[in-house]
């Protein structure tokens, strides 16, 4: 298997191997201060799996999600958003292993850009490289 090529009017969503933490129906805290306040994971964008398999999603990952509970603009509206931290301990290239105390996503707006304007507690660094937009609004990034 090799590298992904880019196809003309396709997205590529390359992945780096972050064990992946989360799957389709996960609940998430959302970490912005959008309105939001937990989302349901509906879909992950560019997974091509085998029948019946749920396709999971890990930090720095693009996601679909629906909006359950926040402010009534927000809530039963489905938005596109970005894994930022994981509960499930995955590896770096230099051995270090990382883990968070939660499951968190940011919200993206339909043009890609983050829809609050602040993120509250860590981002993974993993995140934070692959989508500079969001690694601007973070306080901390482990």
């Amino acid at each position: 298997m090799g590298a992904k090529r880019a196809v003309a009017g396709k997205p590529v969503y390359s992945r780096r191997r972050v064990a992946t933490g989360l799957q389709v129906m996960s609940l998430v805290k959302v970490t912005d201060n959008s309105g939001a306040k937990e989302a349901l994971i509906i879909g992950v964008p560019g997974y091509h799996g085998r029948l019946r398999r749920i396709p999971p999603a890990g930090v720095g990952d693009l996601v679909v999600v629906s909006v359950k509970k926040g402010t009534p603009e927000v809530r039963k509206k489905i938005f596109k958003a970005i894994v930022v931290r994981q509960r499930r301990p995955y590896r770096r290239p230099d051995g270090t292993w990382i883990a968070f105390e939660d499951n968190a996503v940011v919200l993206l707006t339909p043009e890609g850009t983050p829809k609050g304007t602040e993120i509250r507690g860590p981002i993974a660094r993993e995140a934070a490289e692959r989508w500079p937009q969001v690694a601007n609004l973070a306080s901390i990034i482990v």
